[in-house]
């Protein structure tokens, strides 16, 4: 049971708040150029399916191994075959509801803001048809949900995140509502799990802090990001952004030093993400829809 402080706004998430998003998330899939190459009519992006799209000119960079003899033979230049992308979309919102979440400067939780985020971009992948699953992380390890299409697979998603969080702000021990599988001690076994639920091609979202991945994680992170497309999605607090200026005193015992407050080096963390095959997308507003 959630104590009467947790009800204060920006301090639960809510089923309620994260389908109302469906009407404010806006729908870029619709409009999304189904071809790379300007034109009237649209296509399959190029990929690595079964289907033939193109045979054309070989150009530096292009894979050798997908020289065409036939066509080759017969121009006497080098000539390769181009497929149509072969991938279902899928999409899999991870949530980070460790106690490292649990906290905010501003008007709501870090958590909170993450769990929003991750409902706009379920809201947008529904309306293009998508199928979409969620897993949370917490202090009692992963939950997650099998993978489904339709505004009933945001409901059970809205309805999962908010019972999940209220859990969090409890403590371990308390809630048992959701069943949370077996249980994950570490992120690296989160995404171990993430990597047998989420198929190959799929879009994986994870919402979590700047230090949210450890270096004990990232061999994981990594293995999970090589057939899929992975997203770090950042709420940043205000004090992230924003610090105040001046210097702090802190002490620890007899001991003491004073101290500055710095803005988060996106870009350093970018850089190292980017290393690991993982994209970063800052969410400095929690209106940001990107």
């Amino acid at each position: 049971m959630v104590s009467a402080v947790a009800h204060a706004p920006g301090l639960r998430v809510t089923a309620a708040d994260l389908m109302a998003l469906r009407d404010v998330a806006p729908d870029r899939g619709r409009h999304r150029p189904a071809t790379r190459r300007p034109g009237a009519v649209p296509g399959k992006p190029p990929g690595a399916g079964m289907d033939l799209r193109e045979i054309r000119a070989f150009v530096e960079g292009d894979d050798a191994r997908r020289i065409d003899p036939a066509a080759t033979a017969r121009t006497g230049q080098p000539h390769i075959r181009t497929f149509h992308e072969d991938r279902d979309d899928t999409v899999l919102l991870i949530a980070d509801f460790r106690p490292s979440m649990l906290w905010g400067t501003g008007p709501d939780l870090r958590s909170v803001r993450a769990a929003r985020a991750l409902a706009r971009r379920g809201w947008r992948a529904v309306a293009r048809g998508a199928a979409v699953s969620a897993m949370v992380v917490d202090a009692h390890g992963a939950s997650s949900l099998p993978f489904a299409a339709g505004a009933n697979q945001m409901g059970r998603i809205a309805h999962m995140l908010a019972t999940l969080h209220d859990r969090a702000l409890d403590g371990p021990g308390a809630g048992r509502d959701v069943d949370p599988g077996p249980a994950v001690p570490a992120l690296t076994g989160a995404l171990v799990r993430a990597a047998r639920l989420a198929p190959p091609g799929a879009e994986i979202l994870f919402a979590t802090g700047p230090d949210g991945v450890a270096a004990d994680d990232e061999a994981a992170l990594a293995r999970l990001a090589r057939r899929r497309r992975v997203a770090i999605v950042l709420p940043l607090d205000p004090i992230e952004i924003g610090p105040p200026a001046g210097a702090f005193p802190i002490r620890f015992g007899g001991a003491g030093r004073v101290a500055r407050l710095a803005a988060l080096d996106t870009a350093a963390l970018s850089a190292r993400f980017r290393t690991l095959n993982v994209v970063l997308q800052v969410t400095a507003d929690d209106a940001d829809a990107s």
